[in-house]
């Protein structure tokens, strides 16, 4: 027996030398031209999954265990060129190379953005490049290297039909704060491919972005802002623009966090956009922790873990240290990890304090309870103990989009996709207040259109939002939630009712046994629309009704507002995205045309980085014809 086991380990040993002589090291450091770090610059072996993110504060990085080969080495910073160079991984080798980036320099553009940048270089529409027709930066048109299947997985949708204010004159959904889509959509953008249709939701890329509505008086958790024009790709419609701001709370007056952080450490997130990013972007989270915040954190793979105990918040050393030491490997038995976590919560809850399980994952889960239906269940048996989920998907390739959105939906939460470091920056730095504290839950928009003024009308986008007429006064319907200083955009595109013949595809035969009138003053007042907000406090269980009139107008589109003129563009580029069969007479080239107009201050860059999207997008469309 004594030899049997030793011969068992002598494989194991000389498996274990085997497999450590097939890969190697790269080690190196990234610094500017004046020889200052690089912090957050990506760093990406291409032909494998391998890759970081540069977070020390001396600008050095290390990748691990990447296959023995030549490869090409790319590093990308915003505000940067792109760097590439040759490398040799040999067998159990470190090789250490130092990388100074150059800063950009833009003739076309002097606006600095603050986000993922895209720049279609020494390319012309339809002139073939090194890397084919349209390529951008070198890139084929496919982000997956030869040989990797793509699984994500998106759900259907079917963009809201027009419906006739005569005998549907009710439209209800409920908000969405999440912005996933957005920056999905630009990683896809970024990697040189054209997003699959269903993975654009077009209220998400509205949403992306904030807008400048009014703020809140008095007790109201939010500000109503509404407005009417000429819609820009059907002159013969107009556009009915309706706004949300919620009350900006100082992040000093927010209530004290009690977090859960629930990191996915299966071997599905070993990739460098992955779990390597997952800490980068928590530790950004960490350092705004206050120290009446807490935080425990879980994770799971093919079992579900505690790795840290609720720690105070001013422990940041603590919680940093339990987050890097965590590595990838495993089944993901995701289920397990989400009722321990929430377990985990309920245990250490604040009354009237922000209590939150915090999920980052590329929702590829394969042990246990995995399909969509059990998962919403168990989120919704759990969202009543007053604890919130913030849902973080990462990676690509086999990326769970939908499960993750209905994971949020159902948990009281929000959604978002972190493609960068400066999507996290975003997330927990700009708009942390938003995204770890809610004002108001379950709110529903209802609208009655007046049938004298508007013959048809069509909400864009939130699809798998809408509501039932009767679900808007049921408090047991669950909606949206607003976080602080959010906000939330909706546009209708209408068919005013002055005789014209309305949309052929909408038409329905006349009814047998009965007849709907409309009452003489509709025809006579100036009220086109009522819109009703239902919402309630963050531990309340009874809604709060707000009730506003909008007037019609005949304003023309360069007479609108920046709010929506530059929420039409963003409306545009999503329908030529989704090959929209409302998308009328939008072009790429009206989309930049609109969107540059309604810049606006553009204070982070976000608006300037959409601009130069729908130039990639623009070449990228030609080349995938």
């Amino acid at each position: 027996m004594k030899k049997f086991l030793l011969a068992i380990l002598a494989v194991a040993l000389i498996t274990l030398l085997i497999s450590a002589a097939q890969f190697g090291i790269i080690k190196g450091i990234v610094l500017d031209e004046n020889g200052k770090p690089v912090i957050g610059a990506s760093v990406r072996v291409i032909g494998t999954p391998r890759g970081t993110y540069v977070k020390n504060k001396n600008g050095s990085f290390i990748i691990q265990n990447v296959p023995v080969g030549n490869y090409k080495l790319i590093v990308n910073a915003v505000g940067y060129e792109k760097y590439r160079m040759s490398i040799s991984v040999a067998e159990g080798k470190t090789e250490e190379i130092k990388i100074v980036l150059v800063k950009v320099t833009s003739n076309k553009d002097e606006v600095k953005v603050y986000g993922s940048r895209v720049m279609v270089q020494n390319c012309e529409v339809g002139r073939k490049t090194s890397g084919g027709y349209g390529a951008l930066n070198g890139y084929a048109p496919s982000p997956y290297p030869a040989g990797e299947f793509n699984t994500e997985q998106y759900d259907r949708i079917y963009d809201n039909e027009f419906k006739e204010a005569l005998t549907e004159p009710l439209s209800t959904f409920s908000i969405d704060v999440d912005k996933a889509s957005y920056s999905n959509v630009r990683r896809f953008i970024n990697g040189g491919s054209l997003p699959p249709e269903d993975a654009v939701r077009t209220e998400e890329l509205i949403n992306y972005f904030t807008y400048d509505y009014p703020e809140p008086r008095g007790d109201e958790p939010f500000a109503i802002y509404s407005e009417i024009a000429e819609c820009p790709w059907n002159k013969d419609h107009k556009l009915i623009h309706i706004g949300l701001q919620g009350k900006k709370v100082p992040l000093e007056n927010i209530p004290p966090g009690n977090l859960v952080f629930l990191i996915d450490v299966s071997g599905s997130m070993q990739d460098y956009n992955k779990l390597p990013l997952v800490k980068s972007a928590l530790r950004l989270l960490v350092e705004q922790l206050r120290a009446q915040d807490k935080v425990a954190i879980c994770v799971y793979a093919g079992a579900a873990g505690l790795v840290l105990n609720s720690t105070p918040g001013g422990k940041k050393t603590e919680i940093i240290a339990a987050i890097e030491q965590l590595e990838a490997g495993g089944s993901t038995a995701g289920a397990e990890g989400i009722k321990l976590a929430y377990e985990v919560a309920k245990k250490n809850l604040i009354q009237g304090g922000n209590n939150r399980v915090i999920l980052a994952t590329d929702g590829d889960f394969n042990v246990g309870v995995s399909s969509d239906g059990e998962l919403t269940r168990m989120i919704e048996d759990r969202r009543d103990d007053g604890i919130y989920l913030t849902v973080l998907g990462f990676g690509m390739g086999n990326y769970k989009d939908s499960k993750m959105e209905k994971l949020a939906d159902k948990g009281n939460g929000n959604y978002a996709y972190i493609d960068n470091m400066l999507e996290a920056k975003k997330m927990f730095v700009n708009e942390l207040g938003g995204t770890l504290f809610t004002i108001a839950k379950d709110v529903k928009i209802q609208i009655e259109f007046n049938p004298g003024l508007v013959k048809e009308y069509r909400l864009i986008g939130y699809e798998n939002r809408l509501l039932n007429k009767e679900d808007f006064n049921d408090d047991k319907k669950d909606a949206g939630e607003l976080g602080s200083g959010h906000t939330v955009t909706a546009l209708y595109e209408i068919i005013p009712n002055n005789g014209s013949q309305g949309n052929s595809w909408n038409k329905i035969d006349p009814l047998k046994y009965q007849t709907t009138n409309v009452n003489n003053n509709s025809y006579s007042t100036d009220e086109i629309a009522t819109v009703k907000f239902r919402y309630k406090e963050p531990d309340g269980t009874k809604s709060k009704l707000i009730v506003n009139t909008l007037k019609n107008a005949d304003n023309k589109l360069s007479m609108s507002s920046e709010n929506l003129r530059f929420a039409s563009a963003v409306t545009e580029f999503a329908m030529l995205l989704r090959k929209s069969k409302f998308v009328g007479t939008s072009t790429f080239d009206e989309v930049i045309k609109l969107a540059t107009g309604a810049r606006g201050q553009d204070r982070e860059g976000y608006r300037a980085e959409f601009i130069r999207l729908v130039e990639a997008t623009k070449a990228l469309s030609v080349a995938s014809k």
